[in-house]
């Protein structure tokens, strides 16, 4: 096979970093970006060229790329992962965090593409991974702004994957399900602080206990299992538009379309309580 220049988001931890390795392994020319560089150095050891990105940054983007496109001539695949969650009320979210939260998620994505496509379609051959959720499927309280970014990021790659089609780049769908990443903590700590101790305490206690002891650390799949999805979905030939994967990925988003908003909540409501 032929190496293959992948441009990675979001690789200092979790799934980035577990897709870094496992397309190292399989011969990919890898550049893994973050914003944390000092937790890419494992990457750095194994051959992956390591930059610091911050998505949200027009400058570091561009830079990133244009090194690319300097060093490689080319960016066959980008893995577009870089996110994070961010759950709260919406009565008590500050609305400029709401704001930083779609930066990332959406925004972020789309600024890292936009940078990408322009090579990819002068080329007529590229592929955009694009890491969703299940919560762009679903939905939980508290994660109102979270579940807004990931459903925007599924309503936006559709809509790229049609506008590219004709330049030969295609344009995939990830939909992890309940994955063992730092996401969790990452989500906690400020879930608790923004309501932990106004009216929706109870609420926060109940998700609390349920995402520390019975989903994420109990039940969820290891982050290498996305990782081993998306090699495939590099080496494929014709990818699907669309792949959920890991833990009760499935059967999350096909209970929600099955049984509708009102079971969905009930059973939803029960769960966490």
């Amino acid at each position: 096979m032929d190496k293959k220049v992948v441009l990675i988001t979001g690789a200092s931890a979790g799934i980035g970093k577990d897709t870094a390795v496992r397309l190292l392994k399989d011969g990919c020319i890898v550049y893994a970006t973050a914003r944390r560089l000092d937790h890419m150095a494992d990457l750095g050891a194994l051959g992956a060229t390591v930059l610091r990105m911050d998505v949200t940054s027009d400058a570091e983007v561009q830079a990133v790329v244009d090194q690319i496109m300097r060093e490689q001539g080319r960016v066959d695949v980008l893995v577009n992962n870089a996110g994070f969650g961010l759950y709260g009320s919406v009565e008590e979210v500050d609305l400029e965090a709401a704001h930083y939260q779609l930066e990332v998620n959406l925004f972020g994505m789309a600024r890292v593409s936009r940078a990408v496509i322009p090579h990819m379609r002068e080329r007529r051959s590229g592929r955009i991974i694009n890491v969703s959720s299940i919560g762009g499927k679903i939905y939980t309280p508290l994660g109102s702004w979270y579940h807004a970014s990931k459903h925007a990021v599924e309503g936006w790659s559709d809509c790229l994957r049609l506008e590219l089609r004709q330049f030969g780049i295609d344009v995939v769908i990830v939909e992890p399900g309940f994955i063992l990443t730092e996401f969790v903590d990452v989500m906690i700590t400020p879930m608790r602080k923004v309501s932990g101790s106004g009216p929706y305490a109870n609420l926060v206690a109940c998700i609390d206990k349920t995402l520390t002891h019975h989903c994420e650390r109990t039940i969820g799949s290891q982050g290498r299992v996305i990782a081993d999805a998306i090699a495939r979905i590099v080496w494929a030939r014709r990818p699907r538009t669309r792949y959920a994967v890991g833990k009760y990925a499935t059967l999350a988003i096909g209970f929600r379309k099955c049984f509708g908003d009102r079971i969905y909540d009930k059973v939803m409501l029960t769960f966490i309580k």
